[in-house]
This record gives C-alpha cells, structure tokens and sequence, in this order.
C-alpha cells in the first residue's frame, strides 16, 4: 500500500510539473526549476539504489511527502508565492524531516544510546541542513538574479527566521525521542526506530 502511494505521489509530482512547463511560458530558469522534480523525488531511490542501502517504502514516503509539499506545491504550483506562511511550514517539516533523518544515521550507524550526544547530533544535523539549505538559496541569488531569501524585502531576517522554525522541529522531535526513552513508551520516535532495523 505505501509502495502505491510513493509511485502516485511520484507520478503526480512528475507529470504535474511536465503539463505546468508544456502550458506556459516560461524561461528556461523556471523550466530548469521545475523539472528538477525528476531528480529530487527519486533521490532517495538513487542513493538507495548506488549505496545498497534497506530504507523501507515508510521512511522513502517520509521524504516523498516532503519533496511533494516543498517542490511540487511550493515552487511548481507556487503555493510559496501565493500562501504567505507555507515556507516557514515547509521550514518547521524539514526541521522535523532531517531530525528523523539524523535518528535514521544514528541507528544505522549503530551509534545510539547516548540519549545527550543523540539529542545533540539530532539538533546539529537539522541545522546543518538548514544552512547548507540557505548557502545553496543564496548560490542561486548570485548565479541566476532571483531572490528565494527575498533578502530586498526582509534583509537576513527570512533567513534567520528559516533555520529558527527549523531548529525548532528538531526541538520537538529531540523532546519526543528523549521523553520516549524516559518514559519507556512505545510512539513515534520508536516505532520509527524499529522501521528502520
């Protein structure tokens, strides 16, 4: 069943973004933009598939949600442009996102179990990934004239305010997976623990 969904919502993102193109004018910059779905959707099959790693169809829809909602929605469809709080959303998920992402490291790497240096490496990665996020937003300003930080309109502060709802989904995730362990339940945090082995 989530096969089915992964290969929908792939097909959907794909071909949405195809008929988007076909339909209007558009330069070659928002051609480029958005046919890069095709890459970006399937990457997780690619490094899958190179690296020989078993990521089961849960964690692989995890990341095909994400793509769907911050690619297809938000810069195919311009959801972005037209829903004035759908990046900082789009921020706080990849927050969540690369927290979840982090814990997949950690177990696979088989170095959880220090809950502090687990919550620590949580929080890093995710904002790690919120930097490395906004240094390719800025690469773009500079090489193609646009302006995703909208640093004309805001200055850092669309910047800053990204990686701070970012930073706060790890916070969230780093006190589930902390209170999940101290309490001994069973929720999110460990059940996603146990998809992974």
């Amino acid at each position: 069943m989530i096969k089915k969904i992964n290969v929908t919502l792939v097909l959907i993102a794909i071909i949405g973004s195809i008929y988007i193109t076909i339909t209007k004018d558009k330069s070659l910059l928002y051609v480029l933009k958005d046919m890069s779905i095709i890459l970006t959707i399937n990457a997780l099959y690619i490094v899958k598939k190179i690296f020989k790693l078993n990521i089961s169809d849960a964690i692989i829809l995890i990341y095909i949600l994400f793509i769907f909602n911050a690619h297809f929605l938000g810069v195919t469809i311009n959801l972005y442009g037209k829903i004035y709080w759908f990046d900082k959303y789009t921020h706080f998920l990849s927050g969540i996102i690369s927290s979840f992402g982090a814990i997949f490291i950690l177990v696979k790497s088989k170095k959880n179990g220090n809950r502090r240096f687990d919550i620590f490496f949580i929080i890093s990665v995710t904002l790690m990934v919120a930097a490395l996020w906004e240094m390719f937003e800025f690469t773009s300003s500079c090489l193609f004239n646009v302006d995703p930080q909208r640093v004309k309109l805001t200055g850092v502060t669309d910047t800053m305010e990204d990686i701070i709802v970012a930073f706060l989904g790890s916070i969230i995730v780093s006190m589930m997976y902390y209170f999940e362990y101290k309490w001994n339940n069973n929720l999110l945090i460990k059940k996603f623990i146990n998809n992974v082995n």
